[in-house]
């Protein structure tokens, strides 16, 4: 593969639909309980990735992109140790209704992904982007995240190869190369171990075009 085959509208469209899939598999009475490795709850994780992949389609929408900070969203959380988010689902809609916000949220970044040209440059706290980078942004909450809130549920869970390969590609170049894709993500991630490589105690992506 080369060092960097682009990550593509298709890819982010391609993890959201992966991950509903495993989300439907959640039974009812999980969501508002909390996954081993967050605060938050199940609910409330879907929430964040709704805000999280919101948020890098408002930076992308304005004709003169923000950047030095967020488009002024009024944020808020459910409770106290909840995430801060500009989306959140109706609690009456259920489960379905959840997924349903999430998969519109999903299905804007990667609207606006496709109409973008590739010189624009948004905000993001990590450094100023490129739709691609954003793209590849909204594919490690949504994938990562979805680990993160199925975790020991058993759902069936297998992200496609090369949509996580292209993605440490662009935002973790550091990463090994000759491991598995998506083992190799949640390693860059800091959620596993990979074989003689103890998980990180620290991360973070490079979202900068290179």
């Amino acid at each position: 593969m080369p060092a960097h085959e682009p990550v593509t509208p298709d890819d982010l469209d391609t993890a959201v639909q992966t991950a509903l899939a495993a989300l439907r598999a959640v039974p009812p009475s999980a969501w508002d309980g909390d996954p081993a490795s967050l605060d938050w709850t199940r609910w409330e994780t879907v929430e964040h990735m709704c805000n999280a992949i919101t948020l890098y389609a408002m930076n992308l929408g304005p004709r003169t992109p923000p950047m030095d900070g967020n488009v002024p969203f009024a944020r808020e959380a459910r409770r106290p140790a909840a995430p801060s988010t500009i989306v959140r689902a109706d609690p009456a809609a259920g489960p379905d209704g959840l997924l349903q916000v999430f998969e519109a949220c999903g299905a804007l970044l990667v609207a606006k992904v496709r109409v973008t040209p590739p010189d624009v440059r948004a905000y993001h706290v990590y450094g100023a982007s490129d739709p691609e980078g954003f793209a590849a942004m909204g594919i490690v909450e949504t994938l990562v995240h979805t680990r993160d809130l199925i975790e020991g549920l058993e759902a069936p869970y297998d992200p496609p190869a090369g949509v996580c390969a292209r993605t440490l590609a662009r935002l973790f170049p550091d990463a090994p190369h000759d491991t598995p894709p998506w083992p190799t993500l949640l390693w860059a991630t800091g959620r596993t171990d990979l074989p003689g490589r103890p998980r990180p105690t620290t991360w973070r992506w490079h979202g900068t075009p290179r």
